[in-house]
């Protein structure tokens, strides 16, 4: 069991700090094989075996996906589903009591997620298996969901029972792990919760699980955004006051506070370890 500190959010969710006694290699991990070929690999189970093609803005990732894939988190009782816990807080407190998950030491962001970008849930849903292509764009990404098993047909009986849940509005939360250099999610618990979902015409319930900066990589990019704001207020007073003046000063220090509040939480580099010598 990991013991973490957790940060409540102001909106809901919080923030797991992994200390840095816990392994620094976690169960679910990505591992570079070489420049173009990174594995996904659980415990020594590969998951995902991927390379990449092309150069330049426009590249291929082809992904060849293997079974075995073990759920970091426990199966989920009709009861569970009805009481409506905090899903965040039940997620965090069921990913530090795996074997399986990626949680490695750092700070790991859980918060509900409601809202996406057009077509994440249909056209960008990988529903191909085991073999699929992701077109990696650069300024873009790929941006879309990736899962870990292939999703079961709408009829399949724990679809059905889960449909049911979903026209109540009592269905639990599919977990997403954001995965930077994928720009994109990876599905890791939830594939029969997300087909229930879909087939009734609904965004499947999300929470998602992100790496966020660790205190001393935050508070440096803080002092870089502070002193550039500092130059900015020192230009504008530089200049004669004008009657835009305060609104302008207003401005770019309402600026400068929003950006200071989402430092801590935005996402971070999903790491790519170093294959064990065997």
């Amino acid at each position: 069991m990991i013991r973490a500190i957790r940060e409540p959010l102001p909106g809901g969710g919080l923030v797991l700090a992994v200390p840095e006694g816990v392994p620094p290699v976690p169960a679910l991990r990505f591992e570079r094989s070489t420049d173009r070929e990174w594995v996904l690999r659980q415990d020594e189970l590969p998951l995902i075996q991927a390379r990449s093609e092309g150069d330049g803005c426009c590249r291929d990732l082809r992904l060849h996906r293997l079974p075995g894939h073990r759920s970091p988190l426990p199966p989920l009782s009709a009861a569970t589903l009805r009481s409506g816990p905090n899903w965040p807080h039940q997620y965090a407190r069921w990913l530090t009591e795996t074997g399986h998950g990626p949680l490695h030491p750092g700070r790991w962001r859980l918060t509900e997620r409601t809202a996406f970008a057009p077509g994440i849930w249909s056209c960008d849903l990988i529903r191909d298996w085991p073999d699929a292509t992701l077109e990696l764009l650069c300024g873009g990404g790929w941006h879309g969901v990736l899962p870990l098993r292939p999703l079961p047909e709408p009829d399949a009986p724990r679809v059905k029972a889960y449909r049911k849940h979903a026209r109540e509005g009592t269905l639990a939360p599919v977990l997403l792990w954001w995965v930077s250099f994928l720009d994109g999610w990876v599905l890791l618990d939830g594939h029969d919760r997300a087909a229930a979902a879909l087939s009734e015409g609904l965004q499947p319930p999300c929470v998602e699980l992100v790496r966020v900066p660790d205190d001393a990589a935050w508070r440096a990019t803080a002092a870089e955004v502070t002193e550039a704001h500092e130059q900015r207020v020192a230009r504008l007073a530089a200049h004669p006051a004008g009657p835009h003046t305060a609104r302008q000063r207003q401005a770019i220090d309402r600026g400068y506070a929003d950006v200071l509040s989402t430092l801590p939480y935005d996402a971070d580099t999903t790491p790519l370890f170093a294959r064990a010598r065997e």
